[in-house]
């Protein structure tokens, strides 16, 4: 067979080579057939039967969980089981049954295609893109019902010495983790974006992968020898000797390479000309904390309090009380040995739905989320703030607030944090009475008018991502867009500029917290913008801080002067990119 290479989304680092291992989806195997009527209560039982018999698969994965894994496996592996658990799951098909008289796998996938058509409908893109949970969830069941359930961890002969380069139209979280203990190294999808499951697992595991390679699993076949480029989202099927040796020796190199930073963990983050710079870890859940930790952070830049919250179907009995969000916060504090975290109030709507079921919104990026979200409801608000305060008690930490953009909106916040603070004075609980308050600088009118911000606030954070998504005015997960996703754009560079000269004049801290700052194709130009505080993923820490040592500020900064005085994309490209030899 000749080579053909395919290209799709890079989403996570690295270089795997291995053996092509074919996930077939169910539902393309599956019988279409009428029952009779004496047989309908027995199909009934066979689709409920299988249901528990996978809800039993997910208890099983969630408790088996190595300690080492991720927080969010843990946390999809709940939205899976929420899903089942869903009557559009659990009791729609069975009405199919019932009145249709279809067999249990034709009802599934009848109501299976059902949901996934009216997901398509949605306008948010990232809402479109969670239709692939309940395709995933439907999958599992199938495969109970058709019996091929054992024949997704089975492996060929011809595998078990090689390390497998899973190949599926999409792979749910449960399944990656069933192979995360053989010989997995690497995964394509013919689905998926940068913000998709699949991807956040992929980057938390630290794993290769390419998403979005539409037809890969066709194209592909059981056995084939396969190279994934995460780096650049390329797929090499079939290589040559030549081809193959080459990858192995970039493999090899960077492996090498990785080996290298871990050296780095003790190391103090300083430029070569002197300048010390804070390096601070992004989580979503107290345990990462360990990997913070590990990874040699100074401190919690962004603790996404909105995960405490989700996936509880969206009921108010069912969100976290203040005394289970108290803990979670007093743990990542004690956690962090005296290094502060910075805790983000609740940061829901728009790719954070607290219940998709419930998400009506034309375009809940534009819509009542994070502060807006909170301010509407200030009895759900103040359990927050208090939970976070008592939490302040046991040590240092800085209360963020996302996505402001008026005055108003920022008074009415701190008047809630004092608000919060009377109540836990009368009752009689401890907190720091001078705990700093910042705001998430992520929306453009907040950026230009930023002088309302400095003068009510302790410290900024620069929220990348969804600043350059509303800067563009493109949706950063649409995949019919993504390539205008750009941080290297003008006026995002303009912006995030002037956002840290503005901050260092007036004294007060700025950091950045979005995926720029764990880019280290950037972190030399943020540097130069004057950037001394980075948070990101532990597991971009080390690369990050191995491209601080090697900078000398008294070079960089005249060099970034020039850049932001350039306009022409593939100039401010080419002088970005120069910035990394100097």
């Amino acid at each position: 067979m000749a080579s053909f290479t395919l290209h799709g989304i890079p989403v996570s680092r690295g270089i795997a080579i291995g053996r092509a291992h074919l996930i077939a989806p169910a539902a393309l195997e599956v019988k279409h057939y009428l029952i009779d009527e004496q047989q309908v209560e027995a199909e009934v039982a066979r689709l409920q039967d299988a249901i528990a018999t996978v809800n039993r698969e997910l208890q099983a994965i969630w408790s088996g969980l190595p300690k080492d894994s991720p927080a969010e496996l843990g946390a999809f592996i709940d939205v899976h089981a929420l899903i089942l658990s869903d009557p559009m799951i659990a009791e729609t098909p069975l009405e199919i049954i019932r009145t249709r008289h279809y067999n249990a796998e034709w009802a599934l996938v009848t109501q299976i295609d059902e949901l996934s058509t009216q997901f398509d409908e949605i306008g948010d893109a990232y809402l479109r893109e969670r239709k692939a949970d309940i395709q995933q969830v439907g999958e599992r069941v199938l495969k109970v019902l058709t019996g091929t359930a054992s024949a997704m961890t089975s492996l060929s002969a011809a595998n078990t010495d090689a390390h497998l380069i899973v190949v599926a139209h999409d792979i749910s979280p449960a399944d990656m983790l069933q192979f995360r203990d053989r010989a997995f190294s690497g995964f394509v999808t013919d689905v998926g974006g940068q913000n998709s499951h699949t991807a956040i697992v992929a980057r938390s595991l630290d794993i290769p992968a390419a998403v979005g390679m539409f037809n890969a699993s066709a194209l592909i076949a059981q056995d084939d020898w396969v190279i994934i480029d995460g780096d650049a989202g390329v797929v090499i099927v079939d290589p040559g000797a030549l081809v193959l040796e080459q990858y192995r020796e970039r493999q090899a190199r960077q492996q090498r390479e990785r080996k290298k930073l871990g050296k780095l963990k003790k190391t103090p983050a300083v430029t070569r000309d002197g300048t010390p710079i804070t390096l601070l870890a992004n989580i979503e859940f107290p345990d990462d904390c360990a990997a913070a930790l590990d990874a040699g952070a100074n401190g919690v830049g962004l603790f996404r309090s909105e995960f405490l919250f989700m996936n509880r179907t969206g009921a108010v009995n069912k969100l976290p009380s203040e005394d289970e969000q108290f803990e979670s916060y007093r743990k990542a504090v004690v956690a962090m040995k005296g290094r502060p975290v910075t805790i983000r109030t609740l940061d829901i709507g728009a790719d954070k739905p607290l219940d998709i079921a419930e998400q009506t919104a034309l375009n809940p990026a534009l819509g009542l989320r994070a502060i807006r979200y909170c301010l509407a409801e200030p009895q759900m608000f103040l359990a927050q703030l208090r939970a976070i305060l008592r939490a302040s008690a046991f040590g240092p930490i800085k209360l963020l607030v996302p996505m402001l953009a008026h005055a108003f909106e920022i008074d009415q916040t701190l008047a809630m944090i004092e608000q919060a603070k009377a109540q836990l004075t009368a009752a009689r609980k401890n907190f720091d009475p001078a705990i700093q308050v910042g705001a998430m600088i992520e929306i453009p009118a907040a950026a230009l008018t930023l002088p309302l911000f400095i003068k009510r606030l302790d410290f900024l954070s620069i929220g990348t991502n969804d600043l350059i998504q509303y800067t563009l005015a493109i949706d950063r997960v649409d995949h019919e867009v993504a390539h205008l996703y750009n941080p290297l754009h003008p006026a995002i560079l303009y912006l995030v500029s002037s956002i840290i000269s503005l901050g260092a004049k007036a004294g007060i801290p700025v950091s950045v917290c979005g995926e720029m700052a764990g880019d280290t194709k950037l972190t030399r130009l943020l540097l130069g913008m004057g950037l001394r505080e980075f948070s990101m993923h532990p597991a971009q820490l080390l690369a990050v801080k191995q491209e601080i040592l090697g900078s000398d500020l008294t070079v960089l900064v005249p060099q970034t002067r020039k850049i932001m005085r350039t306009m022409e994309p593939a100039a401010i490209a080419e002088a970005v990119e120069q910035l990394r030899t100097m």
